[in-house]
């Protein structure tokens, strides 16, 4: 123990200097002012976070200015910078380099998978090529269906009748013989009592056809009229005349057209049409 906690001459006079060093820096620390450049110096560093603080605030809130470009040519930081993840841009960047475009916003989604709130911030400033608008407006207008003026079915003379095709001239005047034994059409409806019109046909007359001004057609009086004079009605066979007679003389006047249809043989699906033809 001696030997190893003696000192020669030499360490305790480096010992006495340490000690008489650290006793003499605590002294200089707890008496000496400081210069304030230090702390200016402080302050200036914390003058100059706020800066940094305010310009990341900003940052955050900016919003690049968008202009009008063509989605097919987005890179992978415009990609990135317009809200697309990775994988929609590598979708992009594979279908381009099959040597396709995307020509439209909806097969823009469709390439890329975006999702509806996206393309929506984003269509409004796709520009495709003069081309593509000029071909999507052709095509627009091709299969945009030519506006037809109708024509009311009660004024149509024979001629504005046989443009329809598939009419001719028996089937034209078909048209206008049960036109004039009604008195008029009061529906489009009323058509297909026509003998010898298609569905095609029938079609095609609605599309050019219509009953544009209500029709007050000439009532018969039901419980007046004789047997010869119902069975002139398109809608009254003469087997039904003459029951309806029967019927009218055996239980009293008919009040509606309810008591009337409940004449056997009298076709009930075209009630509401036959009605506006009688009177009671």
């Amino acid at each position: 123990m001696k030997t190893y906690l003696s000192f020669t001459r030499s360490q305790r006079a480096g010992l006495l200097i340490l000690f008489a060093a650290v006793v003499g820096l605590q002294v200089v620390i707890a008496l000496v002012e400081f210069s304030p450049d230090e702390i200016q110096e402080d302050q200036s560093w914390t003058s100059l976070q706020k800066e940094i603080d305010s310009l990341k605030a900003a940052r955050l809130t900016f919003k690049p200015r968008m202009y009008p470009f063509n989605p097919n040519f987005i890179t992978d930081y415009r990609g990135h910078v317009l809200g697309l993840s990775v994988e929609q841009i590598d979708r992009l960047h594979a279908f381009r380099k099959e040597g396709k475009f995307v020509n439209s916003a909806k097969a823009f989604q469709q390439v890329t998978g975006i999702s509806d709130s996206l393309l929506a911030t984003l269509e409004p400033y796709f520009k495709f090529p003069d081309w593509v608008q000029k071909k999507a407006k052709a095509r627009d207008t091709y299969m945009k269906p030519p506006t037809v003026k109708r024509i009311d079915i009660n004024l149509a003379d024979k001629q504005e009748l046989m443009a329809v095709y598939g009419i001719g001239d028996k089937l034209s005047d078909r048209i206008l013989d049960t036109r004039a034994k009604l008195g008029g059409f009061v529906s489009m409806e009323q058509i297909r009592e026509v003998w010898g019109l298609s569905d095609e046909v029938i079609a095609q007359l609605h599309q050019r056809f219509d009953v544009l001004v209500p029709l007050i057609p000439p009532k018969i009086n039901v419980n007046r009229a004789s047997v010869a004079e119902l069975a002139k009605f398109p809608y009254f066979r003469y087997a039904l005349a003459r029951k309806i007679v029967t019927a009218r003389s055996m239980n009293g006047d008919f009040k509606s057209i309810e008591d009337i249809s409940k004449v056997d043989g009298f076709p009930v699906e075209k009630k509401e049409i036959i009605a506006v033809y009688l009177d009671f």
